[in-house]
Formats: C-alpha cells, sequence, structure tokens
C-alpha cells in the first residue's frame, strides 16, 4: 500500500485519498473527513490531503459515507482546488450528527 500514516489523537492509522472523474460528470472521492458546505455550485470537504473545494453547476451529493471517508459528486465539473490550512471549526455534517 502507498498509504502515508496520519496521527489523529491515537494509535497510529494508514489512509490515502484519492479522485477519479468520468467525462467531468461524475466524481468519485475517497479520503474525505468532512463535508464543509455544499450547493449545486461549490463543494467543500475536507480530505486526508487537505481542504478540497469543487466548483460546477448543477452539483449534487449522490453518494456520502464519512465512515470510509467516500464521496460521490455528480454534475458538470468545472474546477477542483486544495487548501492546505486545515479547518478549524467542524463541517455541517458534523454539526448535523452530534
Amino acid at each position: 500500500m502507498n498509504d502515508r500514516p496520519l496521527i489523529e489523537g491515537g494509535p497510529l492509522r494508514l489512509r490515502t485519498h484519492s479522485i477519479h472523474i468520468e467525462n467531468r460528470e461524475l466524481m468519485s472521492i475517497s479520503g474525505v473527513k468532512d463535508v464543509g458546505s455544499f450547493n449545486d455550485a461549490e463543494v467543500i470537504l475536507m480530505t486526508d490531503g487537505g481542504g478540497l473545494t469543487v466548483e460546477g453547476e448543477g452539483l449534487h451529493i449522490t453518494k456520502l459515507n464519512l465512515d470510509e471517508g467516500q464521496v460521490v459528486i455528480e454534475g458538470q465539473l468545472i474546477a477542483l482546488e486544495y487548501d492546505d490550512v486545515p479547518v478549524e471549526k467542524p463541517g455541517l455534517f458534523a454539526r448535523m450528527f452530534r
């Protein structure tokens, strides 16, 4: 495995982050920790690779499994941007499921 080690307040865990895009219309993302926010033009995710902003048109999340770190987004994909600065406040789903 080419996983990199992460220490998150406990034992060493191996995690990986990957993105698979099909025809700029379907994106599968692994290594997702949280969803910061989303609407039909922008999805903001916290991943094992840092913050990730997905921009597009008609975006919607068709699969969300934070236990497995999986997200699938459909819609017209325009841009992806990583941000290495960690987000300190909890994301939308972390606040909803306390």
